[in-house]
């Protein structure tokens, strides 16, 4: 049972950047992704990106592009998410999840079988 914890949360302002940590409770194998959520008050969760083990590749919501990124530590155990230029739309409760979604899924919640309590960021001026 693999456990995950996030942290990084916090209070920001508009514009300002934050840093999103996922720690995993071992290291997890090559067919492994992990991805952050996230959901906003009254929204469902969505995909905000992930970091597919195999081959290191990185996939993004259309809305993060571009100010967002995803990485992962060289002992394949944590994935960071830097947050840049955030804004109110941003605020919401950011979830950590790993799991072997197959490549058409790995936008969605299918395939991840393991997710965190979540971290809260809030944009406010």
């Amino acid at each position: 049972q693999v456990q995950l914890v996030e942290s990084g949360g916090g209070l920001v302002q508009p514009g300002d950047s934050l840093r999103l940590s996922c720690a995993a409770s071992e290291r997890l194998s090559n067919s492994y992704a992990v991805a952050w959520f996230r959901q906003a008050p009254g929204k469902e969760r969505v995909f905000v990106a992930a970091f597919r083990w195999n081959g290191a590749r990185t996939y993004y919501a259309d809305s993060v592009k571009g100010r967002f990124s995803i990485t992962r530590d060289k002992n394949y155990s944590a994935v960071y998410l830097q947050m840049n230029q955030l804004s109110p739309e941003d605020a919401a409760v950011y979830y950590c999840a790993a799991g072997t979604p197959i490549l058409s899924s790995i936008g969605t919640e299918r395939g991840y079988r393991y997710w965190g309590r979540g971290t809260q960021v809030t944009v406010r001026g």
